[in-house]
């Protein structure tokens, strides 16, 4: 425990600062980057605030004109270090700077102000400065309390931010704070960005904060903030130790009980809340994560079990939250965009409207100016079915609702007619967005554009060389050992046909890849024992359509496994076991935390959300891919024959596939089997960079022999990464060690790598590449037709018309786009691999850690100009040409919505 030596307040509270259970900060928004102030420099401060200027040669607070004005702040206002000497010590001064609500109600303005009033008169929140140094008497930090009071002027480029000052006096051999501990005596929790403590003599001492304080009514405990100076656990000052142990516990828990909104506990869960048997028999889903169904760990929630299930967690179904840690939720903006025209207002609402509405109408295509509609005419209801809306107390506040939401975020008309008489509404897409449909709306019938997007689509991470041919020149996409095991069940759901595929590809002399063959398999059966079907491109009209079916085929097996294992389960769902261990066991103040902070953003929050719509039984990926109710056993048994953690390093990768070779004199140790690679090229940019700063980064804190493995905290985390987070796992042998600089190097690239330039590779293009059904539907409804078959004689009279009913429905192509729009869209608080925020600052302590992350970031900006340059290479004609878009989805930077490129720190859509 954490004896704390009792100070009288300035009014008279019995609450008191408790650490048995202290709760710590899990900083929230990642660590958004600075660039530091030179020396000598003043850093410029607006009018009225107590953030003075403040130079290399004046550490103390020079109050601003206006603040003098003010009797209390003036009564207060530190001077320069030689008057800093008061009667029984030194004056300081913590300025606390809180974040306040952008869209607030009547109500919340009204109880700001009673907060704001309560605030100001020293009876809204207590903090209490922790020396790095010993007292003594305590055996523990020594440490000053005082009230918050007083209003400082707010700062006039910010509106929702609100400073206060809270002053003490501290003994002379105080030493430097290193942590600042908040009582909350509020009724509800707030918002803290940061404290900075001025007057001391190395000038002003920064706590970020970023992290919501609960009130202590909810937790009597007191919030640990620590400041922004790395320590390894060697390292830490001996006033802080303890409080450094306590805080990891605290965010540990003891596994048991439901966890509560305000919680900000890490904890692991198997997952067994995907299905909802309490509600229908037919939405019961096995539990991931065992010997059955091994699968990475999520975070522990703590739901009682369903009834019909023991071993099944009840169900948040929307609009209810999920827990998450609570510094893990969505921020403000965020919140507002994805709910407002994304998830929550598209999946959420307006698919279940259209499906309620509609059931009569989910029929298939009938020709192609059907799916060109979805774009240009929207989604047409009819008279009667807009009726039944509009007289439905629900949907019809429902439709008003939709028809305010920004064109920014999800275009929607009002046709003429619908304000005559109701007859039609029109849902839109962004067609511009949509690459098949921009420059070349024919590209997606010609072999080499098939073919291409294996190199430079959305998913290409799945083609492999055929090592038995020494030529290099054939390659293959294999699916046939992954699903030919769910094929019998799959085929058995209603209106799902799959076969288990191979495709081969020829890369021949003028550097262009091409199908050739198609193999398509069913399971064997009495009368068919080789149940395989061979396609290769006819010249006439039947074997014409026959191999667009077989492409067909091919290309919705491709988006199941894409979506399920590449994205899913290789990014989404083993980066939260990263995220959680890291919380766990590296301290706020371990180096390691704080480098790979900026890249666990909204991750657990957004997987949370997937489980409770996307991955959940019945949910939009059931509804909408081929693998149906069996889409996570898909996930599950690739998790288990294919995952290992040292192949997810990109060239390891590139290099298991046969894609690259080994090559020590190539910057990245491998050279390209195909130069004209888009994604590996690109990718082995960003992975290089990220390197160069991991591994100095690395270097600068271990710089001694053995401190790899003398670190407690690091071992700890890396163990527990394996042993709990990767259960089913723990044994393989591939395992890295974590022994030396290069092993955590090594390690540390891998998962910043998957964080970003991995997820944005596969993640961003969904809407882009896949927004047009034809090109890739994540569905077959129909089999190919054989020639002894009825309905080959209605394929031979009507190909188009076996082609469009084989594809997704008018209403799954609907979901399917609105998804795919929803998961392409990046939003407006975006935080980007290399830039820096000028929200958030003084993350770190360390000049030569700036200067290290000031060299990636211009790392980074000149990756984003060659990748332009290669755009416009006439010789990569997988990225350049007529019809041919660019492939910018590994361009570090971007706008908000759907563009089609950047790179995000984390997994955060």
């Amino acid at each position: 425990m954490y004896a704390m030596k009792r100070v009288c307040s300035p009014f008279k509270s019995e609450l008191t600062f408790r650490l048995t259970t202290a709760t710590s900060r899990a900083w929230k928004d990642g660590f958004f980057w600075k660039t530091r102030v030179p020396s000598g420099s003043k850093v410029s401060c607006t009018p009225g605030s107590i953030r003075a200027v403040i130079s290399s040669d004046d550490k103390a607070l020079e109050p601003s004109s206006k603040e003098a004005s003010n009797k209390e702040v003036d009564e207060t206002v530190l001077s320069s270090s030689s008057d800093k000497l008061g009667k029984g010590g030194i004056d300081v001064r913590a300025v606390i700077t809180i974040r306040k609500k952008i869209k607030e109600k009547i109500n919340d303005k009204i109880e700001d102000q009673w907060e704001y009033f309560v605030n100001g008169i020293g009876k809204g929140i207590l903090i209490q400065l922790v020396s790095e140094e010993i007292d003594p008497e305590t055996n523990s930090g020594k440490s000053v309390q005082a009230s918050v009071r007083g209003w400082l002027p707010k700062p006039s480029n910010n509106e929702h931010i609100i400073e206060y000052a809270a002053d003490f006096t501290v003994p002379f051999d105080f030493g430097n704070p290193g942590a600042v501990l908040v009582a909350n005596l509020h009724g509800k929790e707030f918002y803290l960005m940061e404290i900075v403590v001025h007057g001391f003599d190395a000038g002003p001492i920064f706590f970020p904060a970023n992290t919501w304080i609960h009130s202590s009514k909810d937790n009597p405990d007191s919030r640990i903030i620590f400041r922004n100076q790395a320590y390894l656990p060697s390292r830490t000052p001996p006033g802080i130790k303890d409080l450094r142990r306590e805080d990891l516990l605290s965010l540990r828990g003891n596994g048991k009980g439901e966890r509560k909104p305000h919680d900000r506990i890490y904890d692991y869960a198997l997952y067994n809340d995907l299905g909802n048997p309490d509600k229908d028999d037919e939405l019961a889903r096995p539990v991931l994560g065992g010997e059955k169904w091994p699968y990475p760990r999520r975070c522990r929630t703590g739901r009682p079990p369903t009834k019909k299930d023991p071993k099944c967690e009840t169900r948040i179904e929307k609009p209810h939250p999920v827990y998450v840690p609570r510094d893990e939720t969505f921020e403000e903006i965020k919140r507002n965009t994805f709910s407002t025209g994304r998830l929550k207002a598209l999946l959420h609402n307006l698919i279940p409207a259209i499906a309620a509405t509609l059931s009569s109408s989910d029929i298939p295509f009938t020709c192609f100016s059907e799916i060109d509609k979805l774009y240009n005419d929207g989604f047409i209801l009819k008279t009667e079915e807009l009726s039944e809306i509009v007289q439905n107390p629900f949907l019809g506040n429902f439709m008003k609702r939709v028809l305010s939401v920004s064109e920014s975020v999800s275009t929607l008309s009002l046709p003429p007619s619908f304000l005559r008489g109701f007859s039609m509404l029109s849902f839109f897409f962004s067609p511009c967005l949509c690459y098949i449909c921009l420059g070349d709306r024919f590209a997606w019938l010609r072999d080499s554009e098939f073919a291409r997007q294996t190199l430079a689509g959305v998913n290409p991470v799945n083609i492999e060389i055929l090592k038995a041919i020494e030529e290099k020149r054939l390659f293959i996409l294999d699916y046939h050992d992954m699903l030919l095991p769910f094929i019998e069940k799959m085929n058995s759901l209603p209106g799902r046909k799959a076969y288990a595929s191979r495709t081969v590809f020829f890369y021949d002399q003028t550097s262009i890849l091409r199908p050739i063959v198609i193999e398509l398999s069913l399971p064997p059966s009495p009368s068919s024992p080789c149940n395989k079907h061979v396609y290769i491109h006819g010249h006439d009209a039947t074997a014409h359509w026959i191999w667009k079916l077989a492409k067909a085929h091919v290309c919705s097996n491709d988006a199941g496994v894409h979506q399920l294992v590449n994205h899913w389960l290789r990014t989404h769902a083993c980066m939260e076991t990263y995220l959680i261990a890291t919380h766990r066991q590296l301290s706020a103040m371990h180096p390691i935390y704080k480098l790979l902070h900026p890249h666990t953003r909204y991750t657990l929050e957004i997987n949370a959300l997937a489980r409770q719509s996307l991955i959940n039984g019945g949910g939009i990926i059931e509804a909408c891919f081929s693998p149906g109710k069996y889409a996570m056993e898909i996930s599950s048994a690739a998790y288990k024959n294919m995952w290992r953690f040292d192949m997810e390093a990109l060239p390891a990768d590139l290099v298991r596939r046969g894609m690259a070779v080994e090559d020590p004199s190539m910057p990245c140790g491998v050279r390209l089997v195909i130069e004209d690679y888009p994604y590996a090229s690109d990718g082995l940019l960003i992975w290089s960079a990220i390197k160069e700063y991991v591994e100095s980064y690395v270097d600068h804190f271990y710089s001694e022999p053995n401190s790899v493995t003398s670190d407690s905290e690091l071992q700890a985390w890396w163990n527990e990464i394996k042993n709990k987070g990767h259960f089913d796992k723990r044994s393989e042998p591939w395992w890295p060690k974590l022994d030396t600089k290069e092993d955590l190097s090594g390690i540390l690239t891998t998962m910043i790598w998957i964080a970003s330039g991995q997820h944005a590779a596969i993640n961003f293009g969904q809407y882009p590449f896949g927004g047009y059904v034809p090109s890739r539907p994540t569905l077959m409804r129909k089999l190919i037709p054989l020639e002894n078959e009825h309905d080959h004689e209605k394929f031979i009279r009507n190909p188009q018309h076996t082609f469009l009913s084989s594809l997704p429905t008018q209403l799954q192509a609907t979901k399917i786009m609105a998804a795919q729009d929803t998961l392409s869209t990046h939003s407006p608080d975006e935080e980007y691999l290399g830039q820096v925020s000028h929200l958030h600052s003084h993350w770190i302590n360390d000049h030569e850690i700036v200067e290290l992350f000031n060299r990636f970031s211009a790392r980074l900006e000149e990756i984003e100009g060659i990748i332009n340059l290669r755009n416009k290479d006439a010789r990569l004609k997988n990225r350049s040409g007529a019809g041919v878009p660019p492939y910018e989805l590994l361009v570090p930077t971007s706008g908000p919505g759907v563009t089609g490129r950047g790179i995000p720190n984390s997994i955060s859509i």
